[in-house]
């Protein structure tokens, strides 16, 4: 590796860091600004990571978690007995996105094609399998839901009341649609340090969640009947918002590497907005491989195309630290970045966030305004004291680590309690797990009969818009004791048995 080639890393990491956690960062994001400039291209062998280590002038073990994190990601792989490699699958034509060039005029006229207005449709419920509401229990497994048991309750009680003690009359009037100007910093410092995101505060939007910002995207980007690509399986109530508003959904297939760019393009290349969940997809659990999120960045700068990256959970990954956005890729203003509170926190909140590109800015806050005005203020107080005072991150670290014992509790579980009646997959994040049923069986007649029983959880069909479906239920842990889980498996198998003998 030239001397030339650490001076350009040294440069990007600029000035000493604060902490550890800073300097471990600023090495990774070095070197992989380094790859995605195409200054190391694909195949090239990258120096030890005790040579650079000595280079940069940091620890062996700094520049082991950078690589390690890099080969998570996959952009780099390690080849055993001969060192450390960049992916062969990084194309130059790829890895040079960033020096994108201009939108073509077709994506010109696509973005300037913009449209705000309100829509009143009825949706059609493809089954009502019911969500705890009102008191009633949350009962193993129903996904989406946070280790309430764990929530830090005393820290914030505190914090409420400590709002409502210096409370000034300002804070019970009217908002601004964007949110609280100090929630608004602190989720910009939060995204900024712990997914990767490049935002300033002035492009943060606090809304009632995800649901929210699906709503408002769909209605200030899009018109009845334009083509937008859905994953499939996908997020069904993501569906719901885009059937609501009229919009024609492409379903593209998901893989191991995430969305399909390139069955996407097959399908409906000039697709207004591609909706997508990179991080962990839902419901199969897939993370996007690097080569398909340049792929496509890359498609959307050049056809104008919206991209609409919902990380609903990506705080919780547990075979390597948690990826950064797709956002945090974007050199061309294509990606709207939204993301929720309801799975960090708890969701009764109904808060959630949009990063927007400035040049849609406006007209977000013209829908946000049109849709319910602004997320109430104290509770946006409370959230920015919670994140600015560093419980936040203390509390995701501490549900990663839970987290993680209650899904080696439901592998454990699901080996003695439900083999041979469901497959599952261990997955490296999120939630939730799928458990798969034979083939030819009907898991929403499954999931009724399962729910009757008093065990929750989700069909995958729910997930599905084409034909082709995989049968299966998904289930999730988080929110469940080790004690919770091993009854519900035994409850979940016994239902199973019998469903399999009517």
């Amino acid at each position: 590796m030239p001397s030339h080639s650490f001076a350009k890393i040294a440069d990007k990491m600029g000035s000493p860091a604060n902490t550890l956690e800073h300097l471990n960062r600023r090495v990774y994001e070095s070197l992989r600004n380094q790859i995605l400039t195409g200054h190391f291209g694909p195949g090239a062998k990258l120096p030890s990571t005790r040579t650079l280590a000595a280079n940069l002038g940091v620890s062996r073990n700094t520049v082991i978690k950078a690589f390690e994190q890099l080969i998570a990601e996959g952009y780099i792989r390690g080849r055993g007995g001969s060192g450390t490699y960049v992916a062969n699958e990084l194309p130059d034509n790829l890895t040079h996105v960033r020096r994108g060039k201009k939108k073509s005029v077709t994506g010109s006229e696509k973005r300037n094609n913009l449209r705000f207005s309100l829509r009143s449709r009825t949706i059609t419920h493809r089954a009502a399998l019911p969500f705890a509401a009102g008191g009633r229990p949350i009962r193993p497994f129903q996904p989406g839901i946070p280790a309430l048991d764990a929530f830090p309750f005393n820290v914030w009680t505190k914090l409420v009341h400590r709002q409502w003690k210096r409370l000034h009359p300002q804070m019970l009037g009217y908002g601004g649609p964007a949110g609280f100007t100090p929630l608004r910093n602190a989720v910009c410092d939060y995204l900024t340090l712990s997914r990767g995101v490049q935002c300033q505060p002035e492009q943060v939007i606090v809304v009632a969640g995800i649901q929210q910002a699906l709503h408002l995207a769909a209605s200030v980007l899009l018109k009845p009947g334009d083509p937008v690509w859905v994953e499939e399986p996908g997020y069904f109530a993501a569906q719901a918002v885009f059937e609501a508003a009229s919009i024609e959904m492409i379903p593209v297939a998901v893989d191991s590497d995430g969305l399909d760019v390139s069955a996407g393009i097959s399908s409906n290349p000039r697709a207004r907005l591609v909706y997508t969940t990179p991080a962990n997809q839902f419901p199969s659990g897939a993370t996007m491989s690097i080569a398909r999120r340049l792929e496509l960045l890359r498609w959307a700068a050049k056809s104008g195309a919206w991209i609409l990256e919902d990380d609903y959970d990506g705080e919780f990954r547990y075979s390597s630290h948690p990826l950064p956005a797709l956002q945090s890729l974007d050199r061309n203003g294509n990606v709207i970045y939204v993301g929720t509170f309801s799975k960090v926190l708890f969701p009764a909140l109904r808060l959630g966030y949009m990063v927007v590109p400035t040049n849609i800015l406006d007209r977000m806050l013209t829908a946000k305004f049109a849709a319910d005005w602004h997320s109430p203020t104290i509770d946006q107080a409370v959230v920015a004291d919670f994140i600015n005072e560093g419980h936040m991150m203390r509390h995701i670290r501490k549900m990663r680590s839970l987290y993680l014992e209650r899904l080696e509790s439901l592998m454990d579980c699901a080996r003695s309690e439900l083999d041979g009646l469901v497959t599952i997959a261990r997955p490296d994040a999120g939630m939730h797990v799928v458990a798969a049923l034979p083939v030819g069986v009907d898991d929403i007649a499954v999931a009724i009969a399962v729910n009757e029983m008093g065990v929750s959880n989700r069909p995958m069909s729910l997930c599905y818009l084409g034909r082709k479906r995989t049968s299966g239920l998904i289930l999730g842990y988080a929110a469940y004791s080790p004690e919770q889980i091993k009854h519900g498996c035994r409850q979940l198998a016994a239902a199973l048995k019998q469903f399999q003998r009517i």
